[in-house]
């Protein structure tokens, strides 16, 4: 009986959180970086902003979570930068 409970609570869960992602829109900043995705071959996302400073981790991490970015490859010389590109969902949030 207790797992039942359980396993109910944790599809609960699961399903408010797919609710709760498909809502979200992105912020002005997750907007602005997925938005330079759009014309870049691939959906290639940029690793630095229009000043030369790195995005912010947490944008980046944000869209992955999201569904708006995904992982494109790992970058062998600087192992801790995330390449990502815009996923369709991604182009969908931002068009």
């Amino acid at each position: 009986m207790v797992e039942a409970k359980t396993r109910e609570n944790s599809e609960k869960t699961v399903k408010s959180a797919s609710k709760r992602r498909a809502a979200t829109r992105p912020s002005a900043a997750q907007t602005a970086w997925l938005r330079r995705g759009l014309s870049q071959p691939g959906g290639k996302l940029p690793l630095f902003d229009q000043t030369g400073r790195r995005i912010n981790e947490r944008t980046i991490r944000s869209c992955l979570d999201q569904g708006w970015a995904e992982p494109w490859f790992e970058n062998p010389i600087k192992p801790d930068w995330l390449v990502c590109k815009l996923t369709d969902q991604g182009r969908k949030a931002v068009e």
